[in-house]
């Protein structure tokens, strides 16, 4: 998709399919509206006494006004003017971008960008409005056996007005943006792909399509016996269930102005060290012995939205060129039941030397992390940040809007949360206390891999904790808010790729 900027104070002599300008509650107009007003005698001013109350994420298109060159005028609701804020731009922004989609248009230009909002700048407006022109404009297709040329959005080019002195600012928004709408694409894509399609091996050779595509990633994708090698016995306890065979992906991006660590083992090539994303690849999980109810069961598909935000996160840092060595790590593989499977009362031994009594075979996502965080120890990280669609508890915790953060490290976990209300893709802190660390005990190994129903989301989280000694560490839990339930709305959202963007540009 094609995104630019337009200098100019008189909105009215823009010619677009559609125009974009924002408006408060009890008629209160943001500059780009009120041009229009003006040169239209009033026409939105009357509009808004009449049939339009402003609320936030809804619209009003007014058509052929006169002394207005644009085909379309799109009153956009922005509320009450003291609680608009940057969240409340990018629900605007992408309640204008679904409404170019739904009308078929394709170009159109948004000022909405241009009106300021407290807690925001430029860029980070101008960012929102290309990440949300990207989630307007992805469309599933590929099981499609009979493909709809009409359902294909057509918005090919979406152009900010702004003033000139933000256009500089907002011109780098857009392509932070871009990059981020880019990684979005990709991790949802993967995320929907049903799982006898998306497996292990097929996200092996999505990793290493990447790396074919950025010349500054470089890929190397472990099978069974290089995984056995490692001794990572947690991870290919969960594997055994199933006859597709278990895959560990190890990405590597080197910025230009550093040699690639992917030519030494361990350490990076230079003495600023990596950062290491950790996604969890269950490509299906239907629990194991511990077998997962038949409803819903379908959505198992999406256990793998880690690492599809892993994948997404280094697609998006590529084509930015951040100036910092990130490295992605994906374990993947399939929890399925079997001869084979886990049985709860099972005892495995991790990478770390463990051993884990498996209590229950459907808390496998941290039996294929843990084993992870221990490689990553190799790296000799600044930071190690997981994110796995890990609990059912944290969506009971948070629901849908916040992903849980969990970290010992206060500054990295207020980074990581600063990064997540930068980039409207927010987390909420939960606690990581040593008491809940007492549900763990097991009497037939070092730990038991859950801790009982209280606190699951958190019990989870210091399970993982005791893999991660080594270095700084974070793990986002995204059960609630890697993919939507049921209904038109059905699918994976992206999400934490622009948080993870975020962060990681904060610390190029």
């Amino acid at each position: 998709m094609e995104f630019s900027t337009l200098t100019t104070a008189a909105q009215q002599n823009i010619e677009t399919a559609a125009l974009a300008v924002g408006v408060f509650t009890n008629g209160i107009l943001t500059p780009a509206a009120q041009a229009v007003d003006h040169a239209s005698g009033g026409a939105v001013r009357q509009t808004l006494e009449t049939e339009f109350r402003a609320k936030p994420n809804t619209r009003l298109v007014l058509r052929n006004l006169p002394g207005v060159n644009a085909g379309r005028i799109v009153l956009i609701g922005l509320g009450e003017q003291a609680s608009y804020s940057a969240r409340g731009h990018a629900a605007a922004e992408l309640a204008f971008a679904r409404y170019c989609v739904s009308a078929g248009l394709t170009e159109a230009v948004s000022a909405l960008a241009a009106a300021e909002c407290p807690a925001s700048t430029a860029a980070r407006r101008a960012q929102a409005a290309a990440v949300a022109a990207g989630e307007a404009t992805y469309h599933y297709s590929l099981t499609l056996g009979k493909k709809d040329p009409d359902a294909a959005p057509r918005l090919a080019k979406l152009t900010l007005a702004v003033s000139r002195d933000q256009a500089t600012a907002a011109t780098a928004g857009l392509a932070r943006g871009r990059a981020i709408a880019n990684g979005m694409a990709l991790t949802r894509q993967l995320g929907d792909l049903p799982a006898n399609i998306c497996t292990p091996t097929y996200l092996g050779e999505a990793a290493r399509k990447l790396g074919r595509e950025f010349r500054r990633i470089t890929v190397e994708v472990l099978e069974r016996q290089q995984i056995e090698a490692l001794k990572m016995g947690s991870f290919l306890s969960v594997a055994r269930g199933s006859y597709e065979p278990p895959v560990f992906i190890v990405l590597k991006y080197a910025p230009a102005s550093r040699k690639p660590s992917a030519k030494r083992r361990g350490a990076p090539a230079t003495n600023k060290a990596p950062i290491v994303l950790v996604g969890k690849g269950i490509t299906f999980d239907a629990g194991g012995i511990s077998l997962k109810p038949a409803a819903a069961m379908d959505e198992m598909k999406y256990d793998m939205c880690g690492a599809a935000s892993v994948l997404g996160t280094l697609r998006a840092v590529a084509e930015l060129e951040l100036d910092r060595e990130v490295i992605g790590l994906v374990p993947s593989c399939e929890n399925l039941p079997s001869g084979r499977a886990n049985k709860p009362g099972d005892v495995v031994t991790s990478m770390s030397g463990q051993t884990i009594e498996i209590l229950n075979t459907d808390a496998e996502g941290r039996l294929i992390l843990c084993d992870t965080l221990t490689y990553a120890e190799r790296f000799k990280p600044a930071a190690v940040i997981d994110m796995a669609t890990l609990t059912g508890a944290c969506v009971v915790a948070l629901g849908h809007v916040n992903s849980g953060l969990f970290s010992p490290d206060d500054a990295l976990a207020e980074n990581l949360l600063q990064a997540g209300r930068d980039a409207n893709d927010p987390a909420w802190r939960l606690p990581l206390d040593g008491a809940y660390q007492e549900r763990l005990r097991s009497n037939f190994a070092d730990t038991a891999n859950v801790g009982g129903r209280p606190a699951g989301a958190i019990t989870a989280a210091c399970f993982l904790s005791r893999f991660t000694k080594a270095y700084r560490w974070a793990h986002l839990d995204i059960a609630g808010t890697a993919w939507r339930s049921g209904g038109a709305d059905k699918g994976a959202t992206g999400r934490p790729v622009p948080l993870l963007v975020q962060y990681l540009a904060d610390h190029a």
